[in-house]
């Protein structure tokens, strides 16, 4: 039986419609999928063209990595009050030296580090007073005790500052700030707990020096730390004035009450 020509034709144009219909469907979805890519090619590369231009690599891993790199070697910042503070201070002491004084500060430092790092009681140099070589040995101590070792190895300084200066009753105090960097590492049992021997650490310390002007202001706060010691043993003297060490027996001369000395480190 053969078909109507008429209605094959009817037939041929549903199915092609159809197939339009399809296509066309097809077609937007691949232009939706088309334009989706693209932008993600888009963000992508302004993503990777600001990661680059920010931190120096494609990828937010090597991002990471870099900034990590980038403060190894930055210094810290210190507070610089040395504008501020110093007319102050030459005001109050006009022989005072501030070249001298921040060099002996930077000193004190490196010294302080030295002992811990190596156990050395005497790394501190002269002029610091009875509570500062105490801190150093208690901390030594602490580490013996925790049979642990605290390195400062290749200690740089790359600013020092007047942070703040302070008039107190019976003393004037000042603050010095360093930005200083090392290699720091802790060790126990030979194995390393804390930091690396090769990278290298930023940090920031503040020193402390005082003046006493009353003498009874220390013999009354001779735990505070603001005690004299021996020259000869650094032992503490029981109070100014003592004319022999109790410990060593070597003699004393009086105490001079109107002198700088150094009296703390801390990092902060």
């Amino acid at each position: 039986m053969c078909k109507h020509p008429y209605l094959s034709a009817q037939m041929g144009m549903k199915m092609t419609a159809g197939q339009i219909g399809t296509i066309v469907i097809l077609a937007l979805a691949l232009a939706v999928m088309g334009g989706g890519y693209i932008a993600y090619r888009v963000i992508r590369e302004k993503v990777r063209s600001f990661t680059r231009m920010a931190f120096g690599s494609d990828t937010i891993k090597g991002s990471i990595e870099n900034m990590d790199r980038e403060a190894e070697i930055t210094p810290k910042s210190v507070s610089a009050a040395t504008s501020l503070y110093l007319p102050q201070i030459l005001r109050d002491f006009p022989e005072f030296h501030y070249d001298e004084m921040k060099n002996r500060a930077e000193n004190v430092l490196i010294g302080f580090l030295a002992g811990i790092d190596e156990k050395d009681r005497e790394k501190l140099s002269e002029g610091i007073t009875g509570e500062l070589r105490e801190k150093l040995c208690l901390k030594i101590e602490a580490l013996e005790n925790e049979g642990a070792e605290e390195h400062f190895r290749n200690i740089k300084i790359h600013r020092t500052e007047i942070k703040i200066y302070r008039r107190l009753k019976g003393r004037c105090s000042i603050i010095f700030q360093s930005a200083v960097q090392y290699n720091y590492y802790k060790t126990k049992g030979g194995a390393v707990t804390e930091g690396a021997e090769n990278r290298l650490k930023q940090s920031r310390y503040n020193v402390e020096m005082v003046y006493i002007q009353d003498r009874d202001l220390i013999e009354n706060q001779a735990d505070s730390g603001l005690a004299v010691n021996c020259p000869n043993c650094g032992a503490p003297l029981p109070k100014l004035g003592a004319k022999k060490c109790l410990y060593c027996d070597s003699p004393i001369e009086e105490f001079n009450i109107k002198i700088w000395y150094f009296s703390d480190v801390e990092e902060n």
